[in-house]
């Protein structure tokens, strides 16, 4: 199964987001509002045992306390120039939000499942784009009054294929506090 760690917003944020988006021309294949998260440590392919593991761990590690998120401006993989993703950064709570991805990321290591190599980049994925795509004149768009409490570590595997991603829940862990 293919299995990641993440954060999402509330229903409520993903919604105002969604409404802010409309009148925009974000190319490319679009995330659904549903599936839309913050990953904070994608692991691939793990067995029962490597996710029971994991899951353990993340359970007896102190994750730290919730802290306040919030959207920052578009942005784009490679690059705005020649877009393949466009996201959209975090602003607010980007410093807790690292903290809590290198806990989840040392869980992971402890639980057997190798280190990530790529540097951790927060974001919100909104669309492939194929072929990429000059997107630099999104990149002043911002959502910086989008801000909401994280309170939870989600797993979620992943099912590809006949249409978009769809993501279904596998365990959760609270944030102290």
């Amino acid at each position: 199964m293919r299995v990641f760690a993440a954060v999402s917003p509330p229903p409520e944020i993903g919604m105002a987001l969604s409404e802010r988006l409309g009148p925009l021309d974000i190319p490319g294949k679009q995330t659904p509002p549903e599936n839309r998260h913050i990953t904070l440590r994608f692991v691939g392919d793990l067995d029962e045992v490597g996710l029971d593991r994991w899951m353990a761990n993340l359970d007896m590690t102190p994750l730290g306390g919730g802290f306040r998120m919030g959207l920052g401006s578009l942005g784009a993989f490679p690059g705005p120039g020649k877009a393949t993703v466009v996201w959209v950064g975090i602003d607010t709570g980007s410093e807790p939000l690292e903290r809590l991805a290198s806990v989840v990321e040392d869980s992971a290591v402890s639980a057997g499942l190798g280190r990530e190599e790529r540097p951790f980049r927060p974001h919100l994925t909104l669309s492939r784009v194929r072929p990429p795509r000059d997107v630099r004149s999104l990149t002043e768009v911002s959502f910086t009054d989008l801000v909401w409490k994280v309170d939870e570590v989600v797993l979620l595997e992943s099912h590809l294929g006949g249409g978009p991603a769809r993501y279904e829940r596998l365990a959760g862990f609270s944030l102290d506090g």
